[in-house]
């Protein structure tokens, strides 16, 4: 991805992986069983932006800024979120099938969310999701540390522990104490799923992603450092124990803050990252922006897809994002055989 044909190829993917998530985005808002369309969607945001626009029927607007636009949006902020989730794992942990869950972090917000449903305190399942996650993330690191300096293969092991015991955990607290409907409510949750989503949940995931997400795309010289093992990082005075708590706990912040209002969605901080390199090439300047836009375009679709797809039924989005992230994983994995997965 080097010289001005590279530089260009970089520069109108991400050109038009950003107007494609804005039209689609759009086009998102105007599916389903009302009758609105693309002039209606952009009229409801202008009018609550009080710029000039073309009057609607309070029952218009109504659906498109309190219903459909919020979840589009937190959509587009989750996917975000968890493709740079995933680039930063695979990149710390030098582990090319890292995803965001992989400190337990998916595991960890389940047993939360899962107790705060059953108990009928849904309001604070958010909270409750978000300080699974942090709990989850501080066991696996406590544990990697307890062996020594944390590596990333010590981390992995350790994640891969404390999400089998919450896993455990959360499988006991269902089986002992879930009765009637809070089985499905419980498995949308465990699946993915943003039907909840509101302004709130929009506001939740796209703060989590303005203030970690820059952060972590001002981290990208040092992760590029890390992709050469962290006695090359070290040789290039980086602080490399320090570099790799930090950016594991604002993995940590931005994926529980997502996980908190869309449950445990997968696949998409495990692809995207491998689907972008393709076009940026390995360098995390490139690669991380791109990756939170197709990220965002990616579960904006299989969201819209998960809601109309069976309609009047409404799939959970890790289902959909599960079977078009699975053949996607395996065409790169065959198209990159015998290369390296570093």
């Amino acid at each position: 991805m080097r010289g001005p044909r590279g530089r260009a190829r970089y520069a109108l993917g991400l050109a038009a992986t950003a107007a494609a998530l804005v039209v689609v985005a759009a086009v998102a808002v105007t599916i389903g069983p009302a009758d609105i369309r693309v002039s209606d969607v952009v009229a409801s945001v202008a009018g609550h932006l009080g710029l000039p626009a073309a009057e609607l029927s309070p029952l218009t607007d109504s659906i498109v800024w309190q219903l459909r636009l919020p979840r589009v949006l937190t959509a587009a902020a989750v996917g975000a979120g968890l493709a740079l989730s995933g680039a930063v794992m695979q990149s710390v942990t030098r582990n090319p099938l890292a995803d965001p869950y992989l400190l337990g972090l998916s595991s960890g917000a389940s047993l939360g969310a899962v107790a705060v449903l059953l108990l009928g305190l849904g309001v604070v399942l958010p909270l409750a999701a978000f300080l699974g996650a942090l709990a989850a993330l501080v066991a696996s690191l406590a544990i990697a540390r307890a062996g020594g300096a944390i590596t990333p293969g010590r981390a992995v092991l350790a994640g891969l522990a404390i999400a089998q015991l919450a896993g455990a955990a959360t499988s006991f607290v269902i089986f002992w104490s879930a009765k009637g409907d809070s089985y499905r409510e419980i498995l949308n949750w465990l699946l993915g799923s943003l039907a909840g989503s509101d302004w709130s949940t929009a506001a939740i995931s796209a703060s989590a992603l303005a203030v970690v997400g820059t952060a972590i795309l001002l981290a990208a010289p040092r992760l590029d450092a890390f992709t050469f093992g962290d006695t090359a990082a070290a040789s290039l005075g980086i602080d490399v124990s320090a570099t790799r708590w930090t950016l594991l706990t604002g993995v940590a912040l931005l994926t529980g803050a997502m996980v908190a209002v869309s449950g445990a969605i997968g696949f998409v901080g495990l692809v995207l990252p491998h689907v972008v390199r393709s076009i940026s090439g390995p360098t995390h300047r490139r690669m991380l922006p791109l990756a939170a836009l197709a990220g965002a375009l990616f579960l904006v679709v299989a969201d819209t897809l998960a809601r109309t797809v069976f309609d009047p039924r409404e799939l959970p989005v890790g289902i959909i994002t599960a079977v078009i992230g699975v053949p996607v994983f395996v065409a790169l994995f065959t198209r990159r055989r015998g290369a390296s997965w570093g």
